[in-house]
């Protein structure tokens, strides 16, 4: 797991844009894992900035979300078919036929197979862009989610749904079950990219990188993962013990990067 702590918010979203950029320049058919919440929005503002430029295309790209809640039409304004359109597809050119979102709204128990298959189809996701909730969460994956689990239908935490809350008009309808991605289907991501940002992910970011592995903290099965950047700001790293450590590393490998251009 390489650490990579920057000072700022934007930082985060900017040299997650860049590893975005250099797999796609490498790939242009490149499978990419994505996420919602509010760190990933940031994320996909510099990637229609770059796109807007002309230095990126998504043309030929297939993207996997992570997971969709259970009982909201794709239409609904807090599905994350909907958010996915407007945060990012509806102004990149990705083909929306390659866009794929699971399916909350017909039998979500099938929903979850079909989805392992697709994802097998199409090769397997090679970037996997993920966010962590304040309780270690990954996906919907919560605390005391197995580690070897697969797409599933996952009951939501009341600290999840009460984050969410503030998404939700007054006695509108909020789902407490998500179909998402299992632990281990994001372990099989070729490369696997985790954002987080603000004081609030503190304990998270430090639970995940320093804790023990553990399902208590989901997050901290990325320890197992070989290719796992974690970019974060000054404030999530605020608990880390070894934060000083992972910016020598971080400043080594760009000296030994350069030393061999």
């Amino acid at each position: 797991m390489q650490v990579v702590i920057v000072n700022s918010a934007q930082e985060v979203a900017n040299l997650g844009a860049r590893h975005c950029l250099n797999l796609i320049t490498a790939n242009p058919r490149a499978v990419l894992g994505l996420a919602t919440g509010s760190t990933p929005v940031a994320l996909y503002g510099e990637l229609i900035e770059l796109q807007a430029k002309g230095a990126i295309s998504f043309e030929q790209c297939l993207s996997f979300n992570l997971d969709e809640y259970i009982g909201l039409d794709p239409r609904h304004p807090q599905s994350y078919r909907y958010f996915m359109n407007i945060q990012l597809f509806d102004h990149i050119d990705i083909d929306k036929n390659n866009t794929y979102v699971p399916d909350g709204m017909s039998d979500p128990q099938q929903s979850a197979i079909d989805y392992e298959k697709e994802i097998a189809t199409a090769g397997g996701i090679d970037l996997q862009i993920l966010g962590v909730g304040r309780n270690g969460h990954i996906g919907f994956n919560e605390p005391s989610s197995s580690l070897v689990s697969r797409t599933r239908i996952k009951t939501l935490t009341a600290g999840t749904i009460a984050d969410n809350k503030r998404f939700f008009t007054v006695d509108e309808f909020q789902p407490s079950l998500a179909i998402t991605m299992g632990i281990a289907t994001i372990l099989e991501s070729k490369k696997i990219l985790l954002l987080a940002t603000g004081a609030s992910k503190a304990k998270a970011v430090r639970d995940l990188v320093e804790g023990p592995l553990s399902a208590s903290c989901p997050a901290s099965a990325l320890q197992m993962h070989n290719n796992t950047v974690v970019i974060i700001d000054r404030e999530a790293a605020s608990e880390l013990a070894h934060s000083e450590y992972y910016q020598q590393v971080n400043l080594e490998t760009e000296q030994l990067a350069n030393n061999n251009d």
